[in-house]
């Protein structure tokens, strides 16, 4: 049970750490904007709930099925980054999301869900 409470620990300082690297590389290259409205602790702790949840069911379907997963931690990655880049276009149709920021949610969405299935593969065992 420990090792769980740390790969979904792991897991939640890959998936809050890379967006944030990722939009601030897109204020820069992109001009980016911060979402109005809130703060900027309302908006980063808002983020980091919504985070927590995501690490939580992410390693603990993981940790039920690793052993139907048969070492192949790339499929649970796939499936996880095809569920959030659905998710991010259907936001990027509604109102109040841009093209910009759905564009860095998949960039940084391909590169946190590999890591976190890797992790949690070498953390937990396949």
């Amino acid at each position: 049970m420990a090792t769980v409470l740390i790969t979904t620990a792991l897991v939640l300082a890959i998936i809050y750490a890379v967006p944030f690297l990722v939009y601030a590389l897109g204020t820069v290259v992109a001009d980016l904007k911060p979402p109005e409205g809130s703060s900027p602790a309302r908006f980063l702790i808002s983020v980091l709930v919504s985070k927590v949840g995501m690490a939580f069911a992410f390693v603990f379907i993981f940790f039920i099925a690793r052993t139907s997963l048969s070492g192949q931690w790339q499929l649970y990655a796939l499936a996880w980054l095809l569920m959030l880049v659905i998710g991010e276009v259907g936001q990027a149709i509604g109102p109040g999301y841009s093209r910009k920021e759905a564009i860095a949610g998949v960039i940084s969405e391909a590169i946190y869900v590999p890591l976190s299935a890797y992790a949690a593969s070498r953390m937990i065992g396949l």
